[in-house]
């Protein structure tokens, strides 16, 4: 069971309408929906999709800074989807993530109680000032506990996306951490271990680890495709933004015999998120003590600046795990069947809005 934090604002029972899957950044909202079905495992058929840019200063590091601006872009939103019904991800800098343990036959009705006395020691917010919630993972028979993840927002970080949704007429039908959401379309359902989704976006990397379809670990590193872009104009001069992201796209850390400009010019930076990814990821093994099961067997990459020429086989060798692109309709359709909307390149800035939109509805 992922995280929802749908017992936060639950919906009213009658809801079977389908819900749009609504991700939220710093500087755009995106949105997928698919046709509703009741039917498991046959592949969804998608209704509607966009992009919303949100200017700077509205949204920093996940916080809302102009709630004004917001709901504008929420109505917008709304005025082009005839939107009812959403599902929200929240950012991933906001969450704190902590797992515990519980008996293994606690009932269900007492699992809230129990992890709210283990809050304090594990959130620095108050306990009256957290909104949370848990998943259980899948139980060993043989053991007499049960493992929990646990996630926790401060209530004014949900609040204020909760209120510019109903300010403008929208339903919450649930919030997820962002990386929840971005497991759900990509980690393919056979997957071995434990896997590292990496979100490089525009102006950070959100890194989250998931192991039996749960969110463990979230953290984020301060870059993101815009300080590729400054590296370039240093040494290649100023350039449209366009003109960087095919040169990233087209060059990117591959270079050529004769000409290695662009390469040593990305290759510090990007060299920076690399030890950044290996040091989460040594944390996280060294946190699994012998459990060889939890080792880190992929790293999936999705956001937009994750097209940058050269990136997935870069980090295969220098962190010596498989690394690739996600392909977001994993969990949603065949892809020899179905032709998507949305061409491969601009997709992988969805996965978090297909997550949210393939979760069933409560």
């Amino acid at each position: 069971m992922p995280f929802a934090l749908s017992r936060i604002f639950p919906p009213p029972a009658y809801i079977t309408m389908p819900s749009i899957g609504v991700d939220v950044s710093d500087t755009s909202l995106k949105y997928v929906s698919f046709k509703p079905t009741l039917r498991a495992n046959v592949s969804r058929e998608i209704v509607q999709w966009g992009s919303i840019d949100i200017p700077s200063g509205v949204v920093n590091r996940g916080q809302v800074d102009d709630p004004k601006k917001l709901v504008a872009i929420m109505q917008e939103f709304k005025e082009t989807t005839k939107a009812e019904f959403v599902r929200v991800s929240l950012p991933e800098e906001r969450a704190y993530l902590f797992e515990t343990e519980i008996k293994k036959n606690t009932p269900l009705k007492e699992v809230r109680g129990l992890l709210e006395f283990r809050l304090e020691e594990n959130v620095p917010i108050p306990s009256r000032d957290v909104f949370f919630d848990y998943s259980i993972l899948p139980i060993d028979p043989q053991s007499r506990s049960a493992h929990v993840s646990v996630v926790a927002y401060s209530k004014d970080t949900i609040q204020n996306y909760y209120d510019s949704c109903v300010t403008t007429g929208l339903q919450p039908v649930s919030f997820e951490v962002e990386a929840q959401a971005m497991a759900r379309a990509m980690v393919p359902a056979n997957l071995a271990g434990a896997s590292m989704v990496v979100d490089f976006g525009k102006t950070r990397t959100g890194v989250g680890i998931v192991y039996q379809g749960a969110l463990l670990y979230t953290s984020t590193i301060d870059i993101g495709g815009d300080q590729l872009s400054q590296v370039l104009r240093k040494e290649l001069g100023e350039k449209t933004e366009s003109e960087l992201t095919q040169i990233k796209n087209t060059q990117g850390l591959v270079g050529s015999a004769t000409d290695t400009k662009v390469r040593d010019a990305l290759i510090s930076t990007i060299s920076v998120i690399k030890d950044d990814l290996q040091t989460r990821m040594q944390y996280w093994h060294l946190r699994g003590g012998v459990h060889n099961d939890r080792r880190i067997t992929s790293v999936i990459l999705c956001g937009g600046s994750a097209n940058l020429l050269g990136f997935p086989e870069y980090l295969s060798e220098t962190l010596g795990v498989h690394t690739f692109r996600g392909n977001i309709w994993e969990n949603a359709f065949s892809l020899e069947n179905t032709i998507p909307p949305i061409d491969r390149r601009h997709s992988y800035g969805y996965a978090a809005a297909v997550g949210l939109a393939l979760k069933n509805i409560v």
